[in-house]
């Protein structure tokens, strides 16, 4: 059975308030036919994305609008060469050797990443990386990635990653090759199974580009 607008609401704000990472006074939330918004200020960038994070795994979310502006406290602002410092320091002292491909540049406290990645992984290292960082109030990633081996295989490796580690039955899911970008569609359940066929299709090594035109049901 569906959620009403009010169910998924108040699911939401419960969520919200449940995990300590948050501070949900300052977010409000409005749902129209299981379309979120969130809206209001959060004291940091992390704690936006913890936002977004709660909220998806409220079951009955269709599409997610993150309108919260990040509103640094004094003591956590910081000027962009401080946080330039910063998230240079964190790209190179990183396990993945991130500074080797990963340039940044910072203004107005928004940090913007630039390059060539041979992996899904290795681009969203980039943003976990400076996501804690003090100062940041927004985060550009603009890695790309480089392909390195043919995609005429791809497909077959996309629906055996799928079906691998799949919980539930996911054969509602196509799998679509149009050069170097993979296109999903078809049904999923919730929120992980559609961010399971996602990370599969991400996996597969000349994947430039995952569009997802899934639908939860």
């Amino acid at each position: 059975m569906d959620k009403t607008d009010s169910q998924l609401q108040q699911d939401i704000l419960a969520e919200l308030r449940w995990d300590p990472k948050i501070n949900a006074a300052h977010i409000g939330v409005e749902v129209s036919k299981g379309v979120v918004t969130l809206s209001g200020h959060v004291d940091s960038f992390v704690e936006k994305w913890n936002a977004e994070q709660a909220v998806k795994r409220v079951p009955g979310v269709k599409i997610l609008a993150v309108e919260l502006d990040v509103m640094l406290p004094n003591d956590n602002k910081r000027s962009d060469t401080e946080i330039a410092l910063a998230v240079s320091n964190a790209l190179k002292h990183n396990i993945y050797r991130l500074d080797q491909f990963v340039k940044a540049k910072v203004e107005g406290a928004i940090v913007t990443l630039t390059g060539e990645a041979q992996w899904q992984y290795q681009v969203d290292a980039a943003t976990n990386a400076i996501r804690y960082l003090a100062g940041v109030v927004g985060i550009n990633n603009r890695v790309l990635l480089k392909p390195s081996i043919s995609v005429s295989a791809v497909k077959k490796d996309i629906d055996d990653a799928i079906q691998r580690r799949a919980r539930n039955d996911m054969k509602n899911i196509q799998v679509e090759i149009k050069g170097n970008e993979v296109l999903l569609s078809g049904k999923v359940e919730d929120w992980s199974e559609r961010n399971l066929a996602i990370d599969a299709a991400w996996g597969v090594v000349g994947v430039q580009k995952v569009s997802d035109q899934m639908t939860i049901r």
